[in-house]
């Protein structure tokens, strides 16, 4: 993501903050991005993070990546939902990204 994310750390946790970010895309939307490093995995997913990864539109949301304890990785677009194979925070991160200049160029 663009810009300088903020970045928190609190030991007594069982989660550390990687990111926590809004940027503003346009005057009616913004993409809102919450990343964690977890202690261990989410059951369904097979790797230490938890996600949120959403653009919003006039204050609905038309693409969020996430993952749910049971669900595993996944992403919304619109009422659809579909499975999302996770390998990489950068690579999640820039999946995401086409997704949002796809959605913008439709």
């Amino acid at each position: 993501m663009t810009g300088r994310p903020t970045v928190g750390i609190n030991t007594n946790m069982r989660a550390e903050l990687l990111l926590r970010q809004r940027q503003i895309i346009g005057e009616d939307r913004f993409v809102d991005a919450t990343i964690w490093r977890l202690h261990r995995s989410l059951p369904g997913s097979r790797h230490a993070f938890k996600y949120r990864l959403a653009l919003i539109v006039d204050g609905i949301c038309v693409l969020r990546y996430d993952n749910e304890a049971g669900k595993g990785d996944h992403k919304h677009i619109g009422e659809a939902q579909a499975p999302y194979f996770f390998t990489t925070l950068d690579r999640l991160v820039e999946d995401f990204w086409r997704d949002v200049e796809n959605w913008r160029s439709e």
